[in-house]
C-alpha cells in the first residue's frame, strides 16, 4: 500500500493576545508531518494550543517536531522540542489522537521541570562556592593593622652564644627571645638575611 505522507511546516508567534504582555516575543516554529493522517488545521491549533504551556519554560524561540500517524487501531503523536540546546521527545499512543497529545504535552513538561530543577541544584551550588570564596577573600581583606596571632614561649636565661647555638638547631624558627645572663636583661637573637649570620637586639642602658 502507498503511504501518504503530508508535512506541514509554519511560524506563528504564540499567545498573540498577550504578546504585549510579555518581555520579547516567543515564538514556536513548529513542523508538522502526517503519515496516513492528514495534519488538519484543527490538528495544528490543538498542538500549537498545547504546546503554549512550554512557553513558561523557555525564554527564547524553541523548535517543535511533531509526527502524527495511525497504527492499527491507535493514532500516534510524537514530539520533540528543542530549546537552549536541550532536545526533550515524547511518544504516546491512543485511540483518540487528542489524548495521544496531551499525553505527549505531559510527559515533555515532566521531562523539562526534571531538566531545570537540574539546573536549578546545580546553579544553587555553585552560587554558593562563588560566596564562600568571596567570603573568604574578603575576610582576609577586611582585617588590617591588626594583632591576630600570639605565641607563648619559656624565656630561658642564657649566653648569646648559648643563644645563637640554640637557634642553629630550630632552623624553622627565625629568632629566640632570651633572657641574657651578662645583663639580666631581655635579648633577641635572629638569623641575617644572608642566612649565615646573626643579629642581636638588645635594650638600650
Amino acid at each position: 500500500m502507498f503511504e501518504k505522507i503530508k508535512e506541514t511546516m509554519y511560524n506563528k508567534s504564540t499567545l498573540e493576545n498577550k504578546r504585549t504582555k510579555m518581555k520579547g516575543a516567543i515564538f514556536m516554529n513548529i513542523k508538522i508531518t502526517g503519515k496516513d493522517l492528514e495534519a488538519t488545521e484543527a490538528i495544528k491549533d490543538y498542538i500549537e494550543r498545547k504546546l503554549e504551556r512550554l512557553v513558561k519554560y523557555f525564554g527564547e524561540e524553541f523548535d517543535v517536531l511533531a509526527t502524527i500517524k495511525t497504527e492499527g487501531k491507535e493514532q500516534v503523536a510524537e514530539l520533540h522540542v528543542t530549546a537552549n540546546s536541550e532536545t526533550f521527545r515524547a511518544v504516546t499512543a491512543h485511540r483518540d489522537l487528542y489524548a495521544s497529545i496531551d499525553k505527549d504535552i505531559d510527559i515533555l513538561e515532566g521531562q523539562i521541570r526534571k531538566m531545570k530543577t537540574k539546573k536549578d541544584k546545580q546553579n544553587m551550588t555553585e552560587s554558593i562556592r562563588m560566596k564562600e570564596a568571596v567570603s573568604e577573600n574578603g575576610a582576609e581583606h577586611e582585617i588590617e593593622n591588626e594583632i591576630i596571632k600570639t605565641i607563648y614561649y619559656e624565656i630561658k636565661p642564657m649566653a648569646p652564644e648559648d643563644a645563637k647555638l640554640e637557634l642553629q638547631d630550630k632552623p624553622k624558627n627565625n629568632f629566640l627571645v632570651f633572657i641574657n645572663i651578662e645583663t639580666q636583661k631581655v635579648n633577641v637573637i635572629y638569623r641575617l638575611k644572608d642566612g649565615k649570620n646573626y643579629g642581636l637586639v638588645e635594650p638600650e642602658a
